[in-house]
């Protein structure tokens, strides 16, 4: 009986868990590996990426084997979080959003404004924080590197800091991930 109870608390209780790092860190493989380990009714993979030429459409083709079937897989670059499927927002699923960075970039080249950029992301988080779904966010580190040399370039690292502080901040759990190694920092 107690077992069955936990059970049902646990698909009642909404997680979101933030997965940053640099490039080729390690971050998908990451999310990848421990929305594998739950015992998840439901999984959807959310890409942003859009297959705007050769490199990208191998790329894509590549991290969808990588995915083995166990995901739903729903290619969005910008109407997030209108797009995200209702039978998968119910308790017992998953969401992994890969990326945050993709999905911004989406949006500052359709020339959405910051604050237009910002209030998509809320409603994003929002919208996974379903009693039951546990949400796996890929986003990356920009802030570490060195400062854009033009303006779109500084834009982007500066909202995406934001946008990162902003999940972040709703996130239950946060990992950094560094040459392939998670470090929990929330």
């Amino acid at each position: 009986m107690a077992s069955s109870s936990a059970k049902g608390e646990a698909f009642s209780v909404s997680r979101l868990i933030f997965v940053t790092g640099g490039a080729r860190s390690g971050k998908s493989r990451f999310a990848l590996s421990l929305a594998e380990r739950g015992s998840f009714r439901r999984r959807l993979f959310v890409a942003t990426a859009v297959a705007c030429d050769g490199e990208m459409r191998r790329r894509i083709r590549r991290h969808r084997k990588e995915r083995n079937g166990f995901w739903l897989t729903l290619e969005e670059p910008l109407r997030l979080p209108e797009r995200l499927p209702a039978s998968h927002l119910r308790p017992g699923g998953a969401v992994l959003l890969d990326c945050l960075p993709t999905f911004v970039t989406n949006h500052l080249l359709a020339r959405r404004s910051s604050d237009s950029i910002r209030h998509r992301v809320r409603r994003l988080l929002a919208r996974c924080r379903r009693p039951g779904v546990t949400t796996f966010l890929i986003s990356n580190e920009v802030g570490l590197g060195l400062v854009p040399e033009n303006a779109l370039g500084r834009r982007f690292r500066d909202l995406l800091g934001v946008v990162n502080q902003q999940a972040a901040q709703a996130a239950d759990e946060v990992y950094l991930l560094v040459a392939g190694q998670p470090l929990r920092i929330k």
